[in-house]
């Protein structure tokens, strides 16, 4: 619905979709170690230069808090960021699991639940493909140089490489959302990841790999706009249309979610 100010009650500000963008902890070293909510810029400016909003969700609100957020925004983004707790797959920890956050965990779940259940428009990158896949039934390769025999390098990170940095060719299927919203089957793509999609979740199909099998690309079979991708697209978008498109098909699936509320 629609106020006469041209608010639409579920977010939407002046005909512009309003996206969720979940936070990460950090602390300032501005001022002295104060503990912080924030975003990598390069998601948010994405965002805008596909026609969004970008909002940001904080962490460890709690559920009513995190709902009434949800309820306000016409699409999610779930952006990169540490492992996800094994216990969340069934699994139990791998020697060479990284960094877990609970309290991350806790916050995107919840959000994901929700978008999948509401068939709400998603872009999940990095770890949020990882995210999407466990919360709808999947599983994770916890470290692919342990666990991928003869895999690729897909750990290439700052300092050595610059977060731009084309890492490796990734194969598109044809027909998919992702193939739409890239407008190609092939593309380079940088990568910064030591996990990955393992067994795919019930109602997803994958949608891209890169040349040694590891799944990077991930969507769900019915929703309007339910994306993954392993890369870091919001590192490219600036400069390259395709990258540009995912958050593009995010923004106008969300539109079209607006105007048909």
């Amino acid at each position: 619905m629609r106020s006469q100010g041209g608010r639409a009650e579920g977010g939407t500000v002046n005909g512009t979709p309003v996206i969720g963008l979940i936070a990460r902890k950090d602390k300032s070293e501005q001022w002295s170690g104060y503990a912080l909510y924030g975003q990598g810029q390069a998601y948010a400016r994405s965002v805008v230069l596909a026609g969004g909003a970008p909002v940001i969700i904080p962490l460890e609100m709690g559920q009513r808090a995190w709902r009434s957020i949800y309820d306000r925004v016409d699409g999610l983004l779930f952006p990169g960021g540490v492992d996800v707790a094994p216990w969340r797959y069934g699994q139990e920890p791998h020697p060479r699991l990284g960094q877990v956050d609970e309290a991350l965990d806790e916050a995107e779940f919840a959000l994901a639940r929700w978008a999948l259940e509401d068939r709400m428009p998603v872009l999940a990158v990095c770890r949020g493909i990882q995210v999407i896949n466990v919360v709808a039934g999947g599983s994770l390769y916890q470290d692919i140089p342990a666990q991928v025999p003869d895999g690729l390098c897909h750990a290439c990170n700052a300092p050595e490489y610059p977060r731009s940095h084309r890492a490796h060719l990734v194969h598109v299927e044809q027909n998919t959302q992702l193939a739409a919203a890239l407008g190609t089957l092939a593309c380079w793509t940088n990568s910064r990841h030591h996990q990955a999609v393992k067994d795919v979740a019930p109602g997803f199909v994958v949608t891209a790999r890169a040349p040694d099998g590891v799944v990077e690309g991930i969507e769900h079979r019915d929703a309007p706009f339910v994306v993954g991708v392993q890369w870091h697209p919001e590192n490219l978008a600036a400069g390259d249309p395709q990258q540009l498109g995912l958050f593009r098909g995010l923004i106008e699936a969300s539109w079209q979610r607006m105007i048909e509320s």
